[in-house]
């Protein structure tokens, strides 16, 4: 099993990138949610994008964890999606509420 990563790049027109990868339920979610919470709180960040085209799983923690940050923030999910994050958000249709960009449309996560 690949190792759960959370990287933050350096802030872009106050745009925070956070580039998760990995396996994201109750016991590996701390580091995510602590950077998450750091750039909502950080003054001159406008936008959250989170890259989860690396996410190999997110479980309901996870999933809670992208509702708080979209009534919190202006979150973003850099995409594509991957197959299980496509398939949570469609069972349980908050695929509605969170916005996806696919960085193949030219959204740099650079």
């Amino acid at each position: 099993m690949e190792p759960t990563t959370v990287t933050v790049l350096p802030d872009r027109d106050g745009q925070r990138v956070v580039r998760c990868a990995g396996v994201f339920d109750f016991s590996t979610l701390a580091p995510l949610r602590a950077a998450c919470d750091t750039a909502v709180a950080e003054a001159g960040v406008e936008r959250l994008v989170l890259d989860v085209r690396g996410v190999a799983f997110g479980d309901s923690t996870f999933l809670n964890l992208l509702l708080t940050l979209s009534g919190a923030c202006d979150l973003r999910l850099l995409g594509p999606l991957p197959r299980q994050l496509a398939r949570l958000l469609a069972v349980t249709g908050t695929g509605q509420v969170l916005t996806v960009e696919d960085a193949a449309a030219g959204q740099a996560a650079e």
